[in-house]
């Protein structure tokens, strides 16, 4: 029996030979490095420049439109943009157009004093922020349409690549960012992040050179019934003229994707769905946002932070996500998130004995690698559940649309993060012995749901 389990497992792990993992790879590595621009590099940047916490914490106010990307997202199911869709494919030319507003962006910031022009450079970590959260929606669409309706456990699989690749594009994005930021600040250049910058900017040169090796498959399909939905909400009008042709077009483009999620799950079920999907991850994202000014604030070096929370942490993100997407495949994204769940609440109290301990560089790395392990988990079962849900009519649409909702609770929410910090006077134990406590209520959500949906494999 061993024998067999064994067996099963690296079967299971074959999944991943499939080239279809490799492009998803990459589309998550294209997600998840504007990461590195406004959360880590921005975070930092600010800090060296004397900004205080609750300053930091409330510029993280950009990411929220995240929370909100899904209110344009019928908009990347459906408008073509001229000449790069007819050269690169619909959700290729949505992501080449999106990284090329990241790329001028980034020259701006080269050009910035933070001291002096706060608001000019907020402004455009919002336009990164935007670019960013637009870019997602369509990298999401394009990843989920290269794997088949019923390919349940590929579809796992690819969810534990995309998670891989986001962390390989935010965690080498990093090493490569407070490296690079460090070796110009060692060798005497005032303006090391605005350099900085410009390094980071010929990556996104490069992520756009290999998008173009990423196969975007053609689906008439999805134009068909956007069209029927159309149709529908036409004869429901009563006429037929350019008036309600408009109205049809409006309605359907928005109001079809949120009416096929209710209607598909029941509106209590539906509910409880983006209850927990709003709620699973908001512990982790006050961690997050923190974490890099608490390590700051120990004593940690940029080098360290880079050699510990990024380069590290990366190691042990992908072999762990990879782990994860097997177990998500064998016992079910429900009973991974719940171990997931779990697990986080116990990692964030890591942190917390950090905080009380003093610096220790031993310390710091088993923190680092049990939050990261915990990540892994709990991201690749969340994307995995969240792309089996979707109708693939209006695939852009419903995963912007959960996926904002979650984002929603990481974002807005955790904007108080250093305002939190400041509150409590600095006590770091007692902050992160708050994200523990956050993340009962999204456990309490799943319970009620996880009988009542269905997914595939519990």
């Amino acid at each position: 029996m061993s024998e067999r389990k064994k067996q099963s497992w690296l079967e299971s792990l074959l999944v991943y030979k499939d080239v279809r993992m490799l492009r998803i790879l990459l589309l998550g590595s294209i997600s998840g490095f504007p990461w590195v621009l406004i959360a880590s590099s921005l975070s930092l940047w600010l800090k060296e420049e004397g900004l205080s916490r609750s300053t930091i914490g409330w510029a993280g106010l950009i990411f929220g439109v995240y929370a909100f990307n899904y209110l344009w997202a019928p908009i990347i199911d459906r408008i073509q943009i001229p000449l790069l869709t007819k050269k690169l494919g619909h959700r290729r030319g949505w992501i080449v157009l999106m990284q090329i507003a990241i790329l001028l962006s980034l020259l701006v910031w080269s050009f910035i004093n933070p001291t002096q022009n706060l608001a000019l450079l907020i402004s455009v970590g919002l336009i990164i922020a935007i670019a960013s959260a637009t870019q997602d929606i369509t990298v999401d669409a394009l990843r989920i349409e290269q794997i088949s309706e019923n390919e349940g456990k590929s579809m796992a699989a690819g969810a534990a690549m995309a998670v891989v690749g986001w962390w390989t594009g935010y965690k080498l994005g990093g090493v490569i960012a407070l490296s690079t930021a460090e070796y110009f600040q060692s060798i005497g250049i005032s303006d090391y992040w605005q350099t900085t910058f410009l390094v980071l900017g010929g990556v996104i040169i490069m992520m756009n050179i290999a998008l173009m090796y990423v196969h975007e498959p053609v689906d008439n399909n999805r134009q068909i019934n956007q069209r029927k939905t159309d149709k529908l909400i036409e004869e429901k009008l009563g006429s037929n003229n350019i008036i309600t042709n408009f109205v049809a077009y409006i309605t359907g483009t928005i109001g079809g994707p949120i009416i096929s999620f209710f209607k598909k799950n029941g509106f209590a079920i539906a509910a409880g769905i983006l209850g927990f999907v709003f709620l699973f991850k908001i512990g982790e994202a006050f961690l997050g946002r923190m974490s890099i000014v608490f390590y700051k604030e120990i004593g940690f070096s940029k080098g360290q932070i880079a050699i510990y929370s990024k380069g590290l942490g990366w190691i042990t993100t992908v072999v762990f996500t990879l782990i994860g997407g097997v177990m998500a495949m064998r016992a079910g994204t429900i009973k991974t998130m719940f171990f997931a769940g779990g697990l986080m609440a116990l990692t964030n109290l890591l942190f917390a004995v950090l905080a009380w301990t003093g610096k220790s560089e031993l310390l710091f790395a088993i923190a680092v690698i049990a939050d990261d392990i915990t990540a892994a988990f709990a991201t690749v079962a969340f994307v995995a559940f969240i792309s089996l849900l979707v109708d693939r009519t209006y695939t852009a649409t419903q995963y912007a649309l959960l996926a904002s909702i979650g984002t929603a609770g990481r974002t807005t929410l955790a904007s108080s993060s250093g305002a939190l910090v400041d509150w409590l006077n600095g006590d770091w134990g007692t902050f992160f012995i708050l994200t523990t406590i956050m993340v009962i209520p999204s456990l309490i959500c799943l319970w009620f749901i996880k009988n009542k949906i269905k997914i595939g494999a519990k």
